[in-house]
């Protein structure tokens, strides 16, 4: 993890997990994310119990692993990834909309994800997350993060921040991309595998989808856009920083 440093809402001023931890808060703790090594990086960086004073209770790869650890662990913060087999963030955080909405220890999602792309940040903040870093923060921002979104904070990296505000001014913003919001996020996600230049077997073995339900999805999406096959399909996905 880089120098980054996430922006946040809280006015106390603490920093870093010495703050977080050293007061002797705890916060239990759910890593998602798809890739093995990037989670067992994280929880190496801030797992550090008696140091960070986080508690990492569990870990998941995909939507449906996400939602049965999450429930069955009830963590106070979820790390989510944005992109998910089976649904990504967006399909995790609607699943779990009632542990959001608990009255009594509700579950609060910081996104922490690769991606900088305004209509990821804006759809897993719609969709209930209490804030979005990028991979590249630091593990003493990410614990303050995760430490703030615990007591109710939201949480930005520095420049995200602009997306949220920009299309939350009003109550009738228009959307990010009229011509995105017309996919469905199974859509958006086959989409953005082949825009990256992923063959069809390759899209179905990622999302644990048949290859007949990917050439669906991509029928669908050429329809939508009305784009005419894949290569017109990658630059209007790089154009609008997709892929």
């Amino acid at each position: 993890m880089s120098d980054e440093t996430g922006t946040t809402t809280g006015a106390d001023g603490e920093t870093g997990p010495g703050a977080a931890g050293g007061a002797g808060r705890r916060v239990r703790v759910v890593l998602v994310d798809d890739h093995r090594m990037f989670r067992t990086g994280v929880q190496a960086e801030i797992g550090r119990t008696d140091i960070t004073g986080v508690e990492v209770v569990g870990e998941a790869a995909d939507v449906d692993q996400a939602v049965t650890v999450i429930t069955a662990t009830r963590p106070e913060v979820v790390l989510l990834d944005v992109h998910l087999p089976g649904g990504g963030g967006v399909e995790v955080l609607r699943r779990c909309a009632g542990l959001m909405g608990a009255v009594e220890d509700p579950v609060r999602f910081l996104a922490l994800s690769v991606s900088d792309a305004a209509e990821d940040v804006i759809g897993v903040i719609r969709g209930g997350a209490r804030g979005y870093v990028t991979k590249t923060i630091t593990g003493d921002d990410l614990v303050d993060s995760i430490f703030r979104v615990q007591e109710g904070d939201a949480v930005f990296s520095p420049r995200l921040a602009g997306f949220v505000l920009d299309a939350f001014a009003s109550t009738d913003a228009p959307p990010v991309d009229e011509d995105l919001d017309r996919l469905t996020q199974r859509e958006r996600e086959v989409l953005r595998l082949i825009a990256r230049g992923y063959a069809y077997k390759e899209v179905a073995k990622q999302l644990y989808i048949s290859v007949k339900t990917v050439e669906s999805h991509v029928s669908a999406v050429l329809r939508k856009l009305q784009l005419s096959n894949r290569h017109e399909l990658t630059r209007w996905a790089t154009a609008r920083r997709l892929v």
